[in-house]
């Protein structure tokens, strides 16, 4: 009758065992179960925040919207078994948006700088930008060091206005490429810091004879651009460098590069 006991409890014992076991094993797949989906804004969608101003990288054409970073974002979403969204925002408010959760990533030619990486997050750079000075023909500025004093018209908050400052600039704001050509046209502003790939876009289908193009890549290495993410969206954060490099390796964003830029600048320089 003793024995019995005994095996009655060691019984009751495994038994306990293995029940608390069966709950730490399900409660461990319920959570390696959750993933970037758990990050999204809204179930099933990437929402993605972009200006829809900045050709190539994003912008209308007949009232639709178009772009580099509008046919990647749809590429992202794809791979990513979700549908893309798109939220067209000034630059303004474009980053914070990411902080205040109003979208899930941003597209934007957005580099990754030491400031924003305090505060975000960023994917694998998907390309890599070439920065070019832009001023009027009869005033031409061909050197960074010829900048000092100068007006220039730069984005709030843009690394091409970081640029500009750090060769003690005078800054004018204008978060609108085709604006900061227009000032300096009229003479409000000496130039510009932008994207060599935004100026090329704008020739196709404007005038600039009367625009003198500087290319920087010789003077300034060309930056990473990247998707921007809210910090406590990590898993989310592994799941677009998965599509990226997904993306990379089946020749769709050299594809999407050539098409809109005229060129492959995926890969980086060094």
């Amino acid at each position: 009758m003793k024995e019995q006991k005994i095996i009655l409890k060691i019984e009751v014992l495994i038994a306990a065992i293995i029940i608390t076991f069966g709950i730490f094993i399900g409660l461990a797949t319920k959570a390696n179960a959750s993933s970037y989906k758990d990050d999204l804004i809204n179930k099933g969608q990437l929402t993605i925040g972009l200006e829809g101003t900045y050709k190539p990288y994003s912008y209308r054409s007949d009232g639709k919207l178009t772009g580099f970073e509008v046919d990647l974002g749809k590429a992202l979403a794809k791979k990513m078994g979700v549908k893309a969204k798109f939220v067209p925002t000034k630059w303004d408010s474009l980053i914070a948006g990411v902080g205040a959760s109003k979208y899930d990533i941003v597209l934007n030619n957005i580099t990754q700088t030491p400031e924003r990486k305090k505060v975000y997050i960023f994917s694998k750079p998907y390309i890599y930008s070439r920065y070019a000075l832009i001023s009027s023909k009869k005033n031409k500025i061909n050197n960074l060091k010829e900048v000092k004093n100068k007006k220039f018209a730069e984005g709030t908050g843009t690394n091409n206005e970081i640029l500009a400052k750090k060769y003690k600039a005078t800054i004018v704001s204008s978060g609108d490429f085709a604006t900061s050509l227009s000032l300096i046209r009229q003479g409000r502003v000496n130039g510009t810091i932008n994207a060599a790939e935004a100026y090329y876009a704008y020739a196709k289908s404007n005038k600039v004879s009367d625009l003198h193009f500087k290319d920087l890549s010789k003077q300034v290495k060309p930056v990473k651009i990247s998707a921007l993410l809210n910090k406590k969206n990590k898993k989310l954060q592994g799941r677009i460098n998965k599509a990226l490099q997904t993306l990379r390796n089946d020749g769709t964003l050299q594809k999407l590069s050539k098409k809109y830029f005229g060129s492959d600048i995926t890969k980086n320089p060094k």
